[in-house]
């Protein structure tokens, strides 16, 4: 790995942009093996801006390397404003561009973030946790059992 993109990912983990669970979001996505050990989880809140749904945060955790956390940092960030359909159409390198090209050996870091944000946003319908459920862990989220999306709507606003 080059020297500028190894200090750009210490900067980006040194003071990482939007880490840690949302309280409030309205999706939450979960992606990763643990078997290997790289795992991801992103929340999503979206705000109505110019007449659209747009993102007005997003947040995440992980249990991966030091570029998949630079990558989901920058991504969290590169989201901000935009709708569901235009963060979608973001690739992993897309997502990654601040901090340059990424070495092969990196790439897979920027596609779990692209999968993770693509779990969080994709336009299948999913079951709705009930508010009265806790939110578990990362690690509880890939129990047999454990839904893999999570819509969060306030009350009201059931479908």
């Amino acid at each position: 790995m080059n020297e500028d993109l190894q200090k750009r990912i210490e900067d980006a983990i040194r003071s990482p942009q939007n880490l840690g669970e949302m309280e409030g979001a309205d999706a939450v996505g979960t992606v990763g093996s643990e078997g290997c050990g790289d795992m991801l989880r992103m929340w999503v809140k979206f705000a109505e801006k110019d007449g659209k749904r747009v993102i007005s945060r997003a947040s995440f955790q992980t249990f991966g390397c030091e570029t998949a956390m630079a990558v989901a940092s920058v991504a969290t960030e590169l989201v901000r404003g935009k709708t569901a359909e235009e963060a979608l159409a973001m690739s992993g390198q897309e997502l990654a561009a601040p901090l340059g090209p990424l070495p092969p050996m990196k790439i897979h870091c920027a596609q779990l973030v692209e999968r993770a944000l693509r779990q969080t946003l994709a336009p299948t319908p999913a079951p709705v946790q009930p508010p009265s459920a806790p939110a578990g862990n990362l690690l509880d989220a890939f129990s047999p059992s454990a839904p893999r999306r999570v819509i969060l709507q306030p009350p009201g606003n059931a479908s």
